[in-house]
């Protein structure tokens, strides 16, 4: 992540558009990805852990939520909203989504008292901020079980009549860091099979999810 999530990552929830813009994207895409309960599900690029109240009713007390993210005082920010809440089934890992070793991660996982293979991924608004997405999208492929299910939730230019707020969008892409061209989601075609496909804010925020092939 740019060193900008680092400086904000106090602020970051208030500075986001979550809830006039991004949150409808994480609830399309947790919908799409189905979590069941007792499951263990990766949040790669957690940020301040936003996914984690929407995971937790999926995957309830006896599932495992692993938050991955690069920035330390990210996850702190993560931590603090585990430790409010009172969840006992998150585990948070310091990584780089594109530099990682997964076997390190994984035993990082299991040290922490998880399974070291996770049964469902999830990256919300990650992908686009790495210039080498492709390889955080190999490294989550090889921290899921075999034909695990995977979601990827982004952002592109809005479609139809929400064209207007293009000035806007390519603006907040380029302030939190992200290309707003990259697409990610097509991993996630090129990839999976029966694949979800779903949409929010006049196409702005796209989501994909699938089960990985083996």
């Amino acid at each position: 992540m740019p060193d900008k999530y680092t400086t904000f990552a106090p602020f970051y929830d208030a500075l986001s558009g979550e809830y006039p813009v991004y949150r409808a994207g994480r609830i399309l895409g947790i919908e799409a990805l189905g979590p069941q309960p007792g499951q263990q599900v990766l949040d790669l690029g957690c940020g301040t852990g936003l996914n984690f109240p929407l995971l937790q009713e999926c995957v309830g007390p006896a599932g495992t939520i692993i938050g991955i993210d690069r920035s330390a005082q990210m996850l702190e920010q993560a931590r603090r909203r585990v430790e409010a809440a009172g969840w006992r089934n998150v585990i948070l890992v310091r990584a780089d989504a594109v530099l990682m070793d997964p076997a390190a991660v994984r035993a990082d996982i299991a040290q922490q008292g998880g399974a070291p293979a996770s049964d469902a991924a999830l990256a919300t608004y990650a992908l686009s901020l790495m210039p080498e997405w492709r390889k955080a999208w190999a490294n989550i492929a090889a921290l899921l079980r075999g034909q695990g299910r995977a979601a990827v939730v982004d952002m592109q230019e809005p479609e139809g009549w929400g064209r207007v707020f293009t000035p806007l969008a390519r603006a907040a892409c380029a302030l939190g860091g992200a290309d707003i061209q990259a697409h990610p989601w097509r991993a996630v075609e090129e990839d999976c099979t029966d694949v979800v496909r779903s949409s929010a804010r006049s196409g702005h925020v796209q989501v994909r999810a699938g089960a990985l092939r083996t």
